[in-house]
């Protein structure tokens, strides 16, 4: 029952801010969903031994979402910026040491893993509410799909070190349904694509979504926690609810702005 509440007050603030909101509701949503994904990924990152400088590093996630999410044409000068300072934090550290490069890798991790995708789908919202909405439509239905179709056929697990519950055939529903439904869409979202692109933009999209959803899991099964945080009730936290999106929203982005 907790989770269908929280889902129940979270997917009309998702939906309404995109479809009546004008874009840049989209951003701020963005920009909030980075900013508590960055402190729950500097927890895990804590948690395996690799601390991130948090104001620093959090500050180039938010500015990178902005960047990409704004069109700004500064995404690269964010990302430099953000490369020299993390090699001068780490010089003016003066720690040498074997953790080093992954401090420094974990310090910039982020920027690539949450500002760089949540900053795509604002950018995907200023090309259409039409485009967020069958993104969502593809990841939501490939999600029941996996459950469904793993809960009555599933025999052989998918990664079980990983994620114990997910099975192949789960997977195989999942990117057969969400593409299918992303297709059919896609068919009035992008009238000028041909099917054989809808078909293959929709089965990538759909596949790097349950990609996201077990590279988080990684991180977590690493770290030795269950979700990401308790901030949302039944669901675990902002990570736990956007991993598919962290990884199918840049694929999806590329389609929508260079396809």
């Amino acid at each position: 029952m907790t989770r269908i509440l929280s889902a129940a007050i979270l997917l009309p603030i998702l939906f309404g801010t995109v479809w009546y909101l004008p874009p840049i509701g989209t951003l701020v949503l963005a920009e909030i969903a980075a900013l508590l994904a960055f402190v729950e990924y500097a927890a895990l990152a804590a948690s395996l031994g690799t601390p991130v400088p948090r104001v620093l590093s959090g500050a180039a996630v938010l500015a990178t979402c902005a960047s990409l999410g704004l069109s700004a044409n500064a995404t690269e000068i964010v990302l430099l910026t953000a490369l020299v300072t993390m090699g001068a934090v780490a010089v003016g550290a003066a720690r040498p040491g074997p953790g080093v490069l992954a401090e420094a890798a974990a310090a910039l991790f982020p920027v690539l893993y949450i500002g760089l995708p949540l900053g795509a789908l604002a950018a995907v919202r200023v090309a259409g509410r039409d485009a967020v909405a069958l993104l969502a439509v593809g990841i939501i239905v490939s999600d029941s799909g996996q459950y469904y179709t793993g809960r009555t056929f599933g025999r052989h697990l998918l990664a079980p070190a990983i994620s114990p519950k997910k099975t192949v055939e789960g997977a195989i529903g999942g990117v057969v349904l969400g593409t299918l439904a992303m297709v059919l869409g896609g068919l009035k979202v992008f009238p000028m694509a041909s099917v054989p692109m809808l078909v293959l933009t929709s089965a990538a999209v759909v596949a790097a979504g349950i990609v996201g959803d077990l590279f988080e899991s990684l991180l977590k099964r690493s770290a030795g926690v269950k979700d990401s945080s308790s901030l949302i009730p039944g669901h675990g936290g902002v990570l736990d609810r956007i991993d598919s999106w962290l990884f199918a929203g840049p694929v999806f982005y590329v389609f929508v702005r260079y396809l």
